[in-house]
């Protein structure tokens, strides 16, 4: 995938491809899926090798035929997006790639968007996304949205709606959450790049169950609406799960911005974050983080892979110590919950006004218990909420004063097995939360402070399941994390690395 000879060869294939027959054309389409990234099939167009409508129909009947053993589909958007190509699309850096959305508070007007929630079946909103509009300016092509838990709310893409999403390494196991269902598209080669949002792991997590790169970008530098254009107080941000670095970072560039009414924004690069992707890091800094804040255990392989990404950063000719800043766990968790939980309760109830329906006999019963925990809390405990995570950014900035990356594992344990963290578990709320948070124990803190942070497929377990390692940066530096990340990328390559399908 990253190298040019390899992509002129598969290009090449395609050339002759063009001229065979249909079928000899489908064996391409599945090949260059395999091996090819979306700079890549966009180069492929440009060059006339192939056809935005050979990639489209390619991607739909991949999807088609790996749907079944995964599923990773919410909506199909199949004729929509073959009138888009047949319209004639926009001549940006992805012209002709295909493109999924994420089925959660990402829209486009008139299309369902569902949630993965029988409490917003048949919703179709009437606004498009800022977001989806710049996807489509930078030429992809649409022609679907991804599974998702209900309200995004756990680490693991199982709902009461579509079903359990599998993992393409092992499907007894979750493919993450709670942008699962892009990054099991991602991983079995169904397209090379899939749209995800992050409110507390929600890229990052997929992206290390599925052996896949993730970056959750600054608080500010993506659009996330309308109608609003913060979520959950400000954990949430939108991007992108990949293969390649390279194609997170043009994603990146052509998506970033501030939209209109926001109330921040990240500030801009000074150049492009693709162009981030081939330089050197420099001698970087590294904190080495293996125990989580609030102390829960770690799977010893975890903490054996973050010990030899430390390793490999060294001889890279970083500077790794084991560091990690003091911030008061509980406190955190208590800010967590009531803004989680708080701005959960008021949508369920705004839902419930604007169609009657009845949130107790639809919701999970894990939602409903974050909408009895979110009625419980004040306006002056949201304050107090928000205050909290200002406080613990501003002891991150500090903190990273003396550190340019914070290493961490992604996450507490490889992938777990389907119906641990669900949100119809088999135990209470408070059980829940634990086993939620010892597994994603590491990735909220960067949502709190509005840090990027990237998840990094550098290790497999003894059971052949992907093990990520995440790094963290300072406020407005994914410039950074991009050079580190294609660094890593150069020296460690994963992109050969795939399931068995």
């Amino acid at each position: 995938m990253n190298g040019a000879t390899r992509r002129e060869a598969i290009g090449g294939g395609l050339a002759l491809a063009a001229v065979a027959g249909l079928s000899q054309r489908a064996e391409a389409m599945t090949e260059v899926f395999d091996t090819t990234d979306s700079l890549g099939l966009a180069a492929l167009v440009k060059a006339r090798k192939v056809s935005p409508a050979e990639l489209l129909e390619g991607a739909i009947a991949r999807a088609e035929q790996l749907n079944p053993r995964f599923n990773f589909l919410a909506q199909r958007h199949y004729e929509r997006a073959r009138k888009a190509v047949a319209a004639g699309l926009p001549e940006g850096p992805f012209h002709g790639v295909p493109w999924l959305l994420k089925d959660l508070n990402t829209y486009i007007a008139g299309e369902l968007t569902e949630g993965g929630s029988r409490f917003y079946k048949g919703f179709r909103p009437t606004e498009t996304s800022e977001l989806v509009k710049r996807h489509e300016r930078a030429g992809f092509v649409i022609f679907g949205k991804t599974t998702c838990p209900e309200y995004g709310l756990t680490g693991t893409t199982e709902n009461k709606l579509t079903g359990d999403t599998r993992n393409p390494w092992n499907p007894a196991h979750i493919a993450g959450g709670s942008s699962g269902g892009a990054g099991a598209a991602v991983s079995a080669g169904v397209l090379p790049a899939a749209h995800a949002t992050d409110g507390g792991g929600s890229i990052r997590i997929p992206a290390s169950c599925c052996g896949l790169f993730g970056l959750k970008p600054s608080r500010g530098r993506v659009p996330m609406g309308p109608p609003h254009t913060e979520g959950w107080g400000g954990l949430a941000v939108h991007h992108a799960i990949t293969h390649s670095v390279r194609d997170s970072a043009a994603i990146l560039d052509a998506t970033a911005g501030i939209e209109p009414g926001s109330r921040y924004g990240a500030p801009s690069p000074r150049e492009s974050f693709l162009s981030q992707v081939t330089r050197s890091p420099g001698r970087l800094r590294i904190a080495l983080m293996t125990r989580p804040l609030a102390g829960t255990p770690v799977d010893p392989q975890c903490v054996d892979a973050a010990h030899a990404a430390a390793r490999l950063c060294e001889s890279l000719g970083h500077h790794v110590t084991e560091a990690a800043p003091k911030i008061d766990a509980a406190q955190l968790g208590f800010a967590s919950f009531a803004i989680t939980g708080a701005s959960v309760a008021a949508e369920v109830e705004d839902r419930a006004k604007a169609t009657g329906l009845d949130p107790a006999t639809l919701l999970e019963p894990i939602t409903q218990g974050f909408v009895e925990y979110g009625k419980q809390f004040s306006a002056r405990d949201y304050v107090r909420a928000n205050n909290i995570f200002q406080a613990a950014a501003l002891t991150m900035a500090t903190f990273m004063q003396d550190y340019d990356v914070i290493l961490t594992p992604t996450l507490g344990a490889p992938p777990l097995e389907l119906g641990r963290i669900n949100l119809t578990p088999d135990c209470d709320f408070k059980t829940w939360g634990d086993r939620t948070g010892a597994f994603a124990a590491f990735t909220p803190i960067a949502n709190m402070t509005g840090q990027p942070a990237m998840s990094v497929p550098l290790a497999m377990s003894r059971e052949g399941l992907p093990i990520g390692i995440q790094f963290i940066g300072r406020y407005g530096a994914e410039a950074l994390l991009f050079r580190l990340a294609g660094q890593l990328e150069r020296a460690a390559p994963w992109s050969r690395r795939r399931p068995q399908i």
